[in-house]
């Protein structure tokens, strides 16, 4: 049994679109805490698995490690004065089917931003190679959340865009906390003044982009079209076989018309 009066928060999405931004954006509430990513509820599936051969039913290795992963993350939220917690791993958009094994009440949100702003964003941050790879990890982690999702009653499951967020973050949130059940506080959108753990590497790389943003506010929109700069000619073709589809489903794209819309 969790110990947390409120459900678990897990915030999930493809890496770079924007679930970092709405991580330090939630942990600035004053009742939620979402901490630095965790990673590792990937090797307790594994173990999970393993350890069958004790015999023991599923239910009890997933009453064990859900104890222990609400523990350490309902200690630390009340160490920072907060009553809720949130764990936010891109990853996890992976393993949710074990993470509602072990939080059957928890809130899924899933973040998503135009695919090519995120093959865009990998090159960018990571090398061509990244890049080359996101151009399929992108679609696969955009369907994997959405068929879970497709199982999952409303009040469990929101979806942010990012493009929305950095727009208009006022709305965006609001209706984010008037889902997770949650106050609205306008903390929120001053992250910058909440203290956050983050590594020394992500707050470097934070406070280049923003001095390379030319004066824009806390939460910036310049990466929004990133991708017509610096996607690249092979990557941009590779990814419009790979990702068009998907692309169109998410409304990045129009539909192509029938032939009776274009006659």
């Amino acid at each position: 049994m969790t110990t947390s009066m409120n459900r678990p928060i897990f915030v999930v999405g493809c890496q770079r679109s924007g679930t970092t931004l709405l991580r330090l954006m939630l942990d600035s509430h004053p009742r939620i805490s979402c901490g630095p990513e965790t990673k590792f509820l990937f090797d307790f599936a594994d173990l999970a698995e393993r350890t069958r051969l004790y015999g023991l039913p599923d239910e009890y290795w997933n009453r064990k490690i859900a104890d222990f992963f609400d523990s350490f993350q309902t200690d630390y939220a009340r160490a920072r004065g907060k009553v809720r917690w949130a764990a936010k791993t891109p990853r996890y958009a992976l393993l949710l089917d074990f993470i509602d094994d072990l939080f059957p009440t928890c809130q899924i949100v899933h973040v998503i931003r135009d695919g090519r702003d995120v093959v865009a964003s990998h090159r960018h941050r990571w090398g061509y190679a990244s890049g080359l790879k996101a151009v399929v990890k992108w679609p696969r982690y955009i369907h994997t959340v959405r068929r879970f999702a497709e199982t999952l009653p409303a009040q469990r499951y929101h979806e942010v865009r990012y493009e929305a967020l950095v727009t208009d973050p006022e709305a965006v949130m609001r209706r984010l906390l008037d889902f997770l059940g949650e106050p609205w506080d306008s903390a929120v959108l001053e992250h910058d003044k909440a203290p956050h753990d983050v590594n020394e590497k992500y707050a470097a790389f934070t406070s280049s982009r923003r001095e390379a943003s030319t004066g824009e506010a806390l939460v910036y929109r310049s990466r929004v079209g990133g991708h017509k700069k610096e996607m690249g000619p092979l990557v941009r073709a590779l990814f419009r076989f790979q990702g068009t589809r998907t692309l169109r489903e998410l409304g990045y794209v129009k539909t192509r018309a029938s032939s009776s819309d274009r006659a």
